[in-house]
């Protein structure tokens, strides 16, 4: 064969070669956003076993005080994934933010927790009292509206306030939040008054989403992602107590008390028919609470993959 023939299809191999590891090899990064919660447990673990890297994905894992900061982050397009409570996606997804939900996360994963001094023994006596939330955008927020409605009682019977704000005042008879602070409450005195699974059973709480943008461009290490995430998913399953040992020591330093925590609610991947109906049913229960304001199809939420 003719040499520059030969030279040709090696260029050509390189050229085909350097364009399937493009997105690796050139250091083009996932920014990936996250919760301090172990609803996220599946994105520490893979993180932690180097799923990403011997995918050939280099990521960025950047955190978040709740859902709502990050979908405005995911809005901007500095974040290209991200795991986030059902919440603030669909709200973000109403208003036009172009994202998708990629897989499911987890179920239930959070409590409504109030101070051994605060009185509180029943819903009823949450009247008047101080209770924080991650904010207006969490899927907690949501939970506590339904739960006190659930109970003839609204949000305007109660002084809420964000988790942050109160943390900084130390003036708060309780909060709903996810895990592991509501295991860390309980351990130091706090009594769970209700557990998401007794609010709402099985409702669906975190997704993984990504933009339409980076599932435009990057199809197929979405699908890599969706499989790392699977892979993590089920190694949780399957061994919670080393799995708690990977969750970062800035969301819980007491493994002990993470053990308890990453056990008490079922990890999920994949988006199935009777997943993607949970969403459905969850999202018009929040266009009957106010909390959106029309329903939303179910092809403007989910993402068809390849």
């Amino acid at each position: 064969m003719d040499n520059k023939i030969i030279a040709i299809i090696v260029a050509i191999i390189a050229i085909v070669a350097v364009g399937a590891f493009f997105f690796a090899g050139s250091g083009d990064t996932v920014t990936i956003g996250y919760l301090p919660s172990d609803h996220d447990a599946a994105l520490f673990v893979a993180d932690a076993q180097g799923q990403f890297a011997s995918n050939g994905i280099k990521t960025e894992l950047v955190q978040f005080n709740n859902g709502g900061d990050l979908m405005t982050a995911m809005a901007s397009g500095d974040v290209d994934v991200g795991y986030v409570g059902i919440t603030p996606v669909l709200a973000s997804i109403q208003k036009g933010v172009p994202v998708k939900v990629i897989s499911a996360a987890q179920t239930d994963g959070s409590g409504l927790v109030v101070s051994k001094n605060s009185g509180i023994s029943s819903v009823q006596d949450l009247a008047g009292k101080s209770i924080a939330t991650p904010g207006e955008a969490s899927i907690q927020y949501m939970l506590l509206q339904y739960y006190l409605e659930q109970n003839g009682m609204s949000l305007k019977d109660l002084k809420v306030s964000s988790m942050n704000d109160a943390l900084k005042t130390n003036k708060i008879d309780g909060m709903i939040t996810f895990e592991p602070y509501v295991t860390i409450a309980e351990k130091n005195g706090a009594t769970v008054l209700a557990g998401s699974q007794d609010i709402l059973p099985d409702h669906p709480c975190c997704v993984v989403v990504a933009s339409d943008k980076f599932l435009e461009e990057h199809p197929n290490e979405t699908n890599t992602i969706l499989k790392i995430h699977e892979n993590a998913t089920d190694f949780i399953n399957n061994n919670s107590d080393e799995a708690a040992s990977m969750i970062p020591s800035d969301i819980v330093s007491d493994v002990e008390v993470e053990k308890v925590a990453i056990s008490s609610f079922p990890f999920i991947s994949g988006l199935d028919d009777s997943f993607k109906q949970d969403v459905m049913d969850f999202m018009n229960l929040e266009v009957d609470l106010g909390v959106l304001k029309e329903p939303i199809s179910q092809d403007k939420i989910f993402w068809d993959g390849i």
